[in-house]
């Protein structure tokens, strides 16, 4: 396929660099959220990391989260998308059920917590603070972008 730019010369369409990650909002009976703290930029985050081309969605969830955390999941449903437009980033982040192992740290995570949504919230940064709120809501998946540290307001037309 070839692209057409304004002065009308063919020009080959660049190879999109993505990278696919999913992640778990882990929400026990009491309401509390499954926390970590990244080993790496010491940040606050619902446990999850890049998905392996292999593996089918459901699966990386789980596994992110029990090598992350030491906590067996049950996937429940999408809750949002989340694009990072600065590096490329696609983050599916699905609402999730414990269903057993016991909280242990990892080589990615430095402190492994349950907290309320109002301390997950206050100790994430927006990225990932709305990815706590979304889940909570019983509402069709939420599609946003952000730079990495603050979310894009959406286009409208």
């Amino acid at each position: 396929m070839l692209l057409y730019m304004s002065n009308s010369s063919p020009q080959k369409p660049s190879t999109p660099l993505h990278s696919v990650s999913v992640a778990g909002v882990v929400v026990r009976e009491d309401g509390k959220v499954l926390a970590i703290r990244r080993a790496d930029n010491g940040t606050w985050e619902p446990p999850g990391g890049v998905l392996e081309r292999s593996e089918a969605i459901e699966d990386g969830v789980r596994r992110e989260v029990y090598e992350e955390t030491g906590i067996k999941v049950r996937v429940e449903r999408l809750t949002g998308v989340y694009k990072n437009m600065t590096v490329g980033v696609v983050a599916m982040v699905f609402r999730c059920r414990p269903e057993g192992g016991v909280e242990q740290l990892s080589d990615e995570s430095t402190a492994v917590s349950w907290l309320t949504p109002d301390e997950a919230v206050a100790a994430m940064s927006e990225v990932y603070a709305v990815r706590i709120t979304d889940a909570l809501r019983d509402a069709a998946p939420h599609i946003r972008t952000h730079d990495g540290r603050k979310l894009t307001p959406v286009a409208s037309g």
